[in-house]
């Protein structure tokens, strides 16, 4: 059994640098394969049928692929759009004639309507958002790479990268697009940062370090984006960035206090204790979010409101660098570290505390985040404003 892809449809207009059937042969992935040829079809063999005058939401088309004889549509007025479909070779024909308003819909073909579809809880961009399908032309492309681009954002993150660079990223991320960049290279630049910031902060030039870091996680952010609006990525250069963040903020902290010393102050605390308590203190975190996410299958910080606005200032990179730019644009960086060093501590207990009443709450039941479930939290109308596209009921 082998698996194509059919496009129907005219529109050609690039979005982020893709059209929408090079952005659907990049999601679908090298084994399925492009149909020319509908005689070439074998009765074992599936199509995928898309409407490339509507730019998809790529989970749709990851649901499609689970969905075998389904057709997905939506309304507009009195028609019905068809968007999708997943069809066996025996019944393309018959359905792209459906498609192409030829011919009625072929028996055992079950159809669904897009706002029907659930999709309330996107794990890997931490989020509650519905699937869309906008319909594409030249004179709304730029409405369509906003929108594909604030798709791409993690809904529950820090309050830097939620609030700060949006904005900033995505003509940053435009500029690579129209440069022929790769994720990969915007990784790579801010690994030479995160060595560079490192670097500064240890000679005592904590000002210029300071830059440097600001601006690596700046890049963070656009690397990730680019990644997602291009649909580009590979194993190396996932594991690569994800390295890169887990190991570095720590090693920042201590050389920023080994660099106050070379400023000529003195840290309140040897920087050896400090050091010490803030690797443990880092370390039990990140072993809390993994444990988490081991036992009950999502984040930490989607489990309740609570946690989605902790996420917002827990002593990961970007909360921490701002205490460190605080206590130096007050003239006082021999605070910095034992600053970073207790709120890195507290934070870590407070997710310690989250995992104990877990696991405790989930000996009665399985849990579930508040973003798979979000009628029931309709009077956080807050959470729902900062972290999902819901309006407030």
């Amino acid at each position: 059994m082998a698996r194509y892809v059919y496009f129907y449809g005219k529109d050609q207009v690039k979005i982020w640098g893709l059209t929408v059937p090079e952005r659907l042969k990049r999601l679908l992935g090298s084994q399925v394969k492009e149909l020319k040829d509908p005689s070439q079809l074998t009765p074992e063999d599936e199509v995928f049928i898309f409407n490339v005058d509507y730019l998809l939401d790529d989970r749709l088309v990851k649901y499609l692929g689970t969905q075998p004889g389904l057709l997905v549509y939506q309304k507009e007025g009195p028609k019905e759009i068809p968007l999708a479909a997943y069809v066996s070779a025996p019944i393309f024909a018959e359905t792209l004639a459906y498609f192409e308003g030829r011919g009625p819909l072929p028996q055992g073909v079950k159809t669904q309507l897009l706002g029907e579809i659930s999709a309330a809880f996107f794990k890997q961009l931490r989020k509650f958002e519905p699937p869309f399908a906008l319909p594409v032309s030249e004179k709304n492309r730029d409405f369509l790479e906003r929108r594909l681009y604030d798709w791409s954002y993690k809904g529950v993150t820090d309050l830097v990268t939620k609030w700060l660079w949006p904005h900033p990223a995505r003509k940053v991320v435009r500029w690579c697009v129209k440069l022929g960049l790769k994720p990969n290279h915007v990784t790579f630049l801010g690994f030479i940062l995160v060595v560079l910031a490192g670097y500064l902060f240890y000679q005592g030039h904590l000002g210029l370090g300071l830059i440097a870091a600001w601006l690596m996680t700046f890049l963070d952010t656009v690397d990730g984006k680019l990644a997602r609006v291009t649909v580009t990525s590979s194993k190396f250069g996932h594991y690569f960035d994800h390295l890169i963040d887990l190991i570095h903020p720590p090693i920042w902290y201590i050389l920023w206090g080994v660099g106050v010393e070379r400023w000529g102050l003195s840290n309140p605390l040897p920087v050896s204790l400090l050091g010490t308590l803030l690797i443990a203190g880092y370390v039990l975190g990140r072993l809390v979010e993994g444990a988490f996410l081991a036992r009950f299958g999502f984040e930490i910080f989607c489990w309740r409101p609570f946690d989605s606005y902790f996420r917002l200032i827990t002593a990961r990179r970007n909360p921490c660098l701002i205490i460190l730019t605080v206590s130096y644009l007050l003239g006082q960086p021999q605070y910095g570290l034992l600053a970073t060093t207790c709120w890195t501590v507290l934070t870590s207990l407070v997710l310690l505390f989250r995992l104990a009443l877990a696991w405790w709450q989930g000996r009665k039941r399985p849990l579930t985040p508040w973003l798979a479930e979000i009628e029931k939290y309709r009077a956080h109308k807050l959470a729902l404003k900062w972290f999902t596209r819901e309006a407030a009921a």
